[in-house]
């Protein structure tokens, strides 16, 4: 968090750091919906179903373009 804000408040802030840190926060909103949806699934069932893989490369998908934006925040 230190180092988005001081990647978009310092004096190198640009248009493509203010865009990486947009992308940073939606991002890491999907994975936490995504993250909120299997715990909803897990609660309302005795015995949960297997993960499906379009919910596992989704997650782990917002996982590494989160931390992509994230080091372009810290290195822009």
């Amino acid at each position: 968090m230190l180092a988005a804000k001081a990647a978009l408040h310092g004096p190198g802030a640009s248009a493509v750091t203010a865009a990486a840190g947009a992308l940073c926060c939606v991002l890491w909103l999907a994975a936490l919906r995504l993250a909120h949806r299997r715990v909803r699934v897990l609660a309302a069932t005795g015995r949960p179903p297997a993960l499906t893989p379009p919910h596992a490369a989704a997650v782990a998908l917002c996982t590494v373009a989160t931390a992509v934006c994230g080091m372009v925040l810290v290195l822009a």
